[in-house]
Order: C-alpha cells, then structure tokens, then sequence
C-alpha cells in the first residue's frame, strides 16, 4: 500500500511553502498526501501579508477524520499557528506514528509565524513527541537559548533538543555563512554531519517545509532516519538548483524536480 503523510500544517497561496509545498514533495517522492490545515495565510514570495488561523476544534475534527478512516505511516508538523492549536494537535496525535517536528516560526521572508507564548507549548508539548526536530539556525537558537555559530556550538544545542524529549534533531545549516552547507543529524547514538556545496540562491521558500516533508515521507516507506535524511536533503538540493524562478521575491524550489530534469 502507498505511503501515508499526513501534514499539519498552514496554507500558503504562493503555493512554495506550508500545505502546498508539502503535497507536492510527499507526492513527487511517492507517498499520499493528507492535510489538516493550521492556518491561512495571504502572501506570495515577497512575503506574508496576514495570518488566519484556523479554530483548533477544527483542527482537530480534521486531524480525526483522516486517521479514522485513511490512517497514516508519519505525521508532519509545520507551521501550528497558536497556542491552543499546539496543544490540540499534541493531545490528538496517534502513539506509534513516526512524527517529523520542523518547528516553523519565522517565514523565509522575516514574518512572525508562531508567537513567542506558543513556543513554550511547542517545547513542552510537542518536543517530546517528536522523532525527530528539523530547526534552522535561528529556531535552534531560539528553543534552546544557545549560541550556535560554530558546529561545535549546532552540536551542543542539538543535543539540547535530545534533553527536551526529542528521539532526534536535525539541526540545519543554511542559515550558516559556510562556504559548505552542513546539515547535523543528532542521536543519542552519534552525529551525523550531511555537507552538500551551497547553492546560492533567491529561491529558497519553502526549504524547510519541503526538507521535513521529505523526510516524513521516507519514514512513512520505512526508510532508516539517517537513510531518510540523506534522500530528502539531495532531493532539496536538486529542487534549489532546478528553481523555476518565480516571483519578485524568494521564490519557491522545483518540487517536481524527477519529472522535470
């Protein structure tokens, strides 16, 4: 039977983050794509001009909907806009499902995505539950109040995240000013450290979302975490290097990339 990835994440009419980046990754990688939408937003690659969030009742109505009839192999968790939605979302998430956390607080493009008082319901709440945590830099820091300038320093915070609750992290770094790009896989195993050339680019909303997404979707086919890891962050590469160029602004990445190259 076919994948199943449900997201939880909000929408984005640009269409190159949020839900829709994640249909698209989940379906281009071959797995089944479900949502529950978190939130609405208006924006488009120059960046975000509103967020609607939608009611966590209905959050959750939706959340039971497909696991009671579709079921699913993993769940990815985006942007969860409030407070009261975190802790729907956790109170309601099924035991035993590979969970992917990309803990999404500030857009691509600047804008606040999650307020500062919902980050303590995500740390306490949804941490823990994760299998693994996907945070850039700046969300790295921001959780764990560390400095993570150097690797050493990503290293320390990503273990931070495994003292949370955390069964992983993936602590990424594109954010970094490294002529290389290192993405760390954290276990309380071992690190490992994913260094791809760095593509410079404008097109790159929506990175985070297509990265967890891609993930999740290994997982869901019963790929390895670290096995996992490696086929979304060369199939994020390609998409980066294969970008359609729309837009003003950040534009998004090809998630079609294997029917398109």
């Amino acid at each position: 039977m076919i994948a199943r990835v449900l997201t939880i994440a909000g929408s984005d009419s640009g269409g190159g983050a949020g839900i829709e980046a994640d249909i698209k990754t989940i379906s281009a990688l071959g797995g089944y794509g479900c949502t529950t939408i978190t939130g609405l937003t208006a924006q488009n690659t120059l960046g975000v001009k509103a967020v609607h969030p939608v009611p966590a009742d209905f959050v959750v109505l939706s959340m039971r909907a497909v696991l009671e009839d579709i079921g699913v192999d993993a769940i990815k968790l985006g942007m969860l806009t409030s407070e009261p939605i975190i802790r729907a979302v956790a109170a309601n998430l099924p035991a035993g499902v590979p969970l992917v956390l990309d803990p999404v607080m500030v857009s691509t493009s600047g804008a606040a995505l999650l307020p500062d008082g919902a980050i303590t319901a995500l740390i306490s709440e949804l941490i823990p539950k994760a299998t693994l945590i996907t945070p850039n830099l700046p969300e790295a820091a921001k959780i764990t109040g560390l400095p993570v300038e150097t690797q050493a320093q990503r290293i320390v915070a990503g273990k931070a995240l495994l003292e949370m609750g955390a069964k992983a992290a993936l602590v990424k770094g594109g954010h970094g000013a490294e002529a290389e790009l290192t993405d760390l896989l954290i276990t309380r195993q071992n690190v490992v450290a994913i260094t791809l050339p760095r593509i410079e680019s404008r097109n790159t909303h929506g990175t985070g979302c297509t990265m967890s997404s891609a993930i999740a979707t290994g997982l869901a086919q019963g790929m390895g975490l670290e096995a996992a890891v490696r086929r979304a962050r060369d199939y994020l590469q390609a998409a980066i290097a294969t970008a359609p160029g729309i837009g003003a602004g950040h534009g998004p990445v090809n998630h079609l990339v294997a029917y398109t190259t």
